[in-house]
């Protein structure tokens, strides 16, 4: 079956898991986050957290469809706007670098390199912005919920794709994915998609689905 990435707007951000929409864990500080869940606003902040990176700095996110169905996704911003990322003890962010916040495949759609092609979507995305590298804090043991979905990356995921620990932690440590040093990802990323998935579109549209 084909497979698609495309920009995440307001327009297909419904098109995220019900619990990723309704999720701030990222966007949100703690106590701000709990506010949002005590008066059921967690969507609209949701929507105007992406609203408001697409309208002052750009792209922000990156959705993968199989046929075309929505199977997985990721969200990634400047830390200055990423208000949890001061929580972590391996904070702060490099200075330059973006950090990699939500990112989701389907349980189901696992182990066939969806999430690869998520990371090097995005990594195409920033090289082309000239931007230096993306960071992650990973979750060094990961507890999903039911469901597959944890807010935190799994730091083991982050390394088989290519990110090297940073700053060391039991819990959280913090990942790097130098854009500089893999030459490959601004030359040859279509062709690595390709190679991995068969044929493969990249595109900012959004193709025509039935909404989930």
């Amino acid at each position: 079956m084909s497979r698609s990435v495309v920009g995440i707007t307001l327009d297909n951000l419904e098109q995220l898991p019900l619990h990723c929409r309704r999720c701030v864990y990222w966007e949100l500080a703690p106590h701000l986050k709990e506010q949002a869940e005590e008066f059921g606003e967690t969507e609209v902040e949701k929507e105007a957290w992406v609203s408001g990176i697409l309208l002052e700095w750009g792209s922000c996110g990156r959705i993968i469809y199989s046929g075309n169905i929505p199977v997985g996704f990721v969200l990634y911003a400047p830390p200055s706007a990423v208000p949890r990322s001061d929580a972590f003890p391996t904070s702060p962010p490099s200075p330059d670098a973006v950090l990699l916040t939500a990112f989701h495949v389907a349980p189901e759609f696992r182990g066939g390199g969806l999430g690869r092609a998520l990371i090097q979507a995005v990594a195409k995305d920033l090289t082309r912005r000239g931007v230096r590298a993306i960071e992650a804090f990973g979750d060094a043991k990961p507890d999903a919920g039911p469901d597959g979905h944890a807010c935190v990356v799994p730091a083991a995921f982050l390394q088989r794709v290519g990110f090297k620990t940073v700053r060391p932690h039991p819990l959280w440590p913090r990942l790097r994915l130098d854009l500089r040093s893999a030459s490959s990802w601004k030359e040859d990323v279509e062709a690595a998609l390709e190679k991995l998935l068969g044929q493969v579109t990249i595109t900012t549209a959004v193709p025509s689905t039935t909404r989930v």
